[in-house]
Formats: structure tokens, C-alpha cells, sequence
């Protein structure tokens, strides 16, 4: 059934029609549905020797993304700095828009080998492949990405 809303004859039609126009657009409301804006899709897979790590980062280069492994933690980091700018004939400035974000996830690993962990890039998705150690110790490492 349809919810009813009074209609109070006190407030401003146009006022209410404009806040409800805007809590459509709310950027907030658009945000994935875990609540986290700066997060993205990441799916974790164990093996017997290794893990593997697939995260989704559809339109980011190469370029955009770093892996850590400080710590125990696994830190993948995606960046966007875009902007886009249209002008017409007379070189006026018709439309310009600009993205900029970050994006990271964070997890935490032990007992793996960080001078083994390899990562490609391949139709925006990320897959880092981390191989398991039996004996303790972290030093810290940055992951090259590989480009399939």
C-alpha cells in the first residue's frame, strides 16, 4: 500500500518539493550499500599456500593503485584525480567536472612471504597473489603491479 503524507497548509509546497529533490541527490544516499564510500569490492580466497586477493577497481590505471604489506597489514590504495573540461567555439567553458577520490582497504596478513607477493591488473580487477610462509617476521614491501 501507498504511505499517506499530510499536508500542511503552514510550510511552502516549493520548499518541501525542493528538499525532497534534494534528498534524492544526497551524496550519502548513493554510497555503496556497506555504508563506506571510500571502500570498493574485494573478494579473499585461501589456498593451502597462498592467499588471493580480487578487488574491483574498474577505470583506475596501473598508475592510480598502490600495495603495501607493512606490519601485517595489507594495504591496497586507489586514487582518482580526473577532470574533464567542454568549451564551444568561442572557447567558453560550457561544462568541467572534477572526480577526486580515494579509495582503501586494509587487511591484516601473517606468516606470508612479502618477497613472493605478485599483483596484475587486468579489466579493472586487481588480483594480488600472496604466498604463505610457516616461520614469523615482516619487514615491510610495496607490490609492483603487472599489467596482463
Amino acid at each position: 500500500m501507498f504511505d499517506l503524507m499530510p499536508f500542511r497548509r503552514n510550510e511552502d509546497v516549493f520548499e518541501r518539493m525542493l528538499k525532497t529533490f534534494n534528498d534524492m541527490f544526497d551524496t550519502n544516499a548513493l554510497t555503496p550499500f556497506n555504508g563506506n564510500a571510500n571502500s570498493f569490492r574485494t573478494d579473499i580466497t585461501e589456498k593451502e599456500d597462498a592467499y588471493l586477493v580480487e578487488a574491483e577497481l574498474p577505470g583506475f590505471s596501473k598508475e592510480d593503485i598502490t600495495i603495501d604489506v607493512n606490519n601485517n597489514y595489507l594495504t591496497i590504495r586507489a586514487k582518482r584525480d580526473q577532470m574533464e573540461e567542454s568549451k564551444d567555439e568561442k572557447n567558453k567553458v560550457i561544462r568541467q567536472e572534477r572526480r577526486y577520490g580515494e579509495f582503501v582497504r586494509q587487511f591484516y596478513v601473517d606468516n606470508i612471504k612479502e618477497d613472493e607477493i605478485s599483483a596484475t591488473l587486468d579489466n579493472g580487477v586487481l588480483k594480488i597473489n600472496i604466498p604463505k610462509k610457516t616461520k614469523e617476521g615482516s619487514s615491510g614491501k610495496r607490490i609492483e603491479i603487472q599489467i596482463e
